[in-house]
């Protein structure tokens, strides 16, 4: 009889591709460190009438798109009571964990003046979208970490060890992490529906953060359901993120990837996708928008490449059942509904944001393309921190009339 259970990894840490990470992190920290030292202007290609950049554009609004499997899987895992789901919802949920803390730093490094981050926490301003959308994601990172909270406790309740003079406090600190532990596994479900709530509520309302935008978009994308079009899109990216992340992280261990609960997952991708391309066919009819797709410009052929390597095409793919049993099918699939989201934030934010005054288009410097990947190297290598160091990946465990239970991929 096969079971999962969440095991530490053992495995080492620095490998060739690590190693290749961890230089790009240094230099997005570099580039970072000169953001801090010289100002913001030092290091970006911003001006006033180009605010934002792909630091919104990509490592918030994209970066909390693609976090969105942690509230997905919680919906799906603990409030829909999907048992057989349980062995995905702690990667998913460390994934959204360092998503939104990257979000929001990322979103500190483009505040002109960063030190003021916290002045939204005593400075209400209930009008502004960009305030929800602020307190949403501090108190959702709030949550991340606390549903996180039980994975810590059941690290180290009964292994505290510490050293020396401060061994004194290993029965204390064993004995608050008992406690606590009890505590979180009576509130738990308070935060998990806490969770999904505020990311509904801060998906769709970075949407509406580009429909006051008005005529400084492009007709292709501003339209007034784009909250509700930003939501979709999270929701559907959601589960393909959760199969990419899983495929990947199989692969770097050389663990065997969990085909059936994957085939399982992605058998609910297609109809979700099959709703938000409804919503945005819709949207076109009735708003007779896709008119401007005869049109051979930017513009164009980059919502053309949104909607067909971002929808159609792994909608297809999705609804194969030759994809849904090939790891490698369905990750590939899941790849290209991740790229579709990404373009169509950077699409929003972006390449459709036209403001009336510019003397020449906004592309990102050297430095602010570096402090992207290096975030994005970071976040990778801090995945992978965490689960060689905390129960997260689940990996089968056989019981058996001879053995107690044996662990494919960890220790016996």
């Amino acid at each position: 009889m096969e079971n999962l259970k969440p095991t530490i990894l053992q495995k080492k840490f620095f490998t060739p591709a690590v190693i290749g990470l961890t230089v790009l992190a240094i230099n997005g920290i570099i580039f970072l460190m000169i953001r801090f030292l010289w100002g913001i202007g030092a290091v970006t290609n911003l001006n006033n009438q180009y605010p934002w950049g792909i630091w919104i554009g990509i490592d918030v609004a994209a970066g909390v798109a693609l976090a969105a499997g942690g509230f997905t899987t919680a919906a799906l895992g603990h409030i829909m009571h999907k048992d057989q789901y349980h062995a995905i919802i702690r990667p998913a949920l460390l994934t959204a964990m360092l998503g939104y803390t990257f979000v929001a730093l990322s979103v500190m490094i483009d505040l002109g003046r960063y030190y003021y981050i916290w002045h939204p926490l005593i400075m209400w301003n209930g009008s502004s979208v960009l305030f929800e959308v602020g307190m949403c994601v501090m108190i959702y990172v709030t949550v991340l970490y606390i549903e996180f909270l039980p994975i810590v406790t059941e690290r180290f309740i009964g292994r505290v060890n510490l050293p020396s003079f401060l061994s004194k406090f290993n029965k204390p600190l064993d004995k608050f992490l008992r406690t606590l532990d009890r505590g979180l596994e009576k509130t738990m479900f308070i935060f998990i529906i806490a969770g999904v709530v505020l990311s509904c509520l801060h998906q769709s309302s970075l949407g509406t953060l580009m429909v006051i935008a008005g005529p400084k978009m492009h007709p292709l994308w501003q339209t007034p359901v784009l909250p509700l079009l930003f939501l979709l899109s999270a929701i559907s990216v959601g589960f393909p993120m959760v199969i990419m992340e899983s495929y990947l992280t199989s692969k770097s261990f050389g663990l065997k990837p969990e085909t059936n609960i994957l085939s399982d997952l992605s058998n609910i991708v297609a109809p979700l996708l099959g709703i938000y391309l409804a919503f945005k066919i819709g949207d076109m009819v009735i708003r007779q928008t896709f008119v401007y797709l005869t049109e051979v410009n930017t513009e164009s052929i980059m919502f053309t490449l949104e909607i067909l390597i971002g929808v159609i095409i792994p909608l297809r793919m999705f609804l194969s059942n030759e994809i849904k049993k090939s790891p490698t099918g369905m990750a590939i699939a899941s790849f290209l509904v991740v790229l579709g989201v990404l373009l169509n934030r950077i699409n929003n934010f972006l390449v459709a944001y036209n403001p009336p005054y510019s003397s020449k288009a906004y592309f990102p410097s050297f430095g602010e393309i570096s402090v992207t990947i290096g975030f994005i190297a970071l976040e990778i290598l801090l995945f992978r921190f965490f689960v060689l160091n905390f129960p997260i990946v689940s990996l089968p465990v056989y019981s058996t009339p001879q053995a107690k239970f044996t662990i494919r991929g960890g220790s016996k």
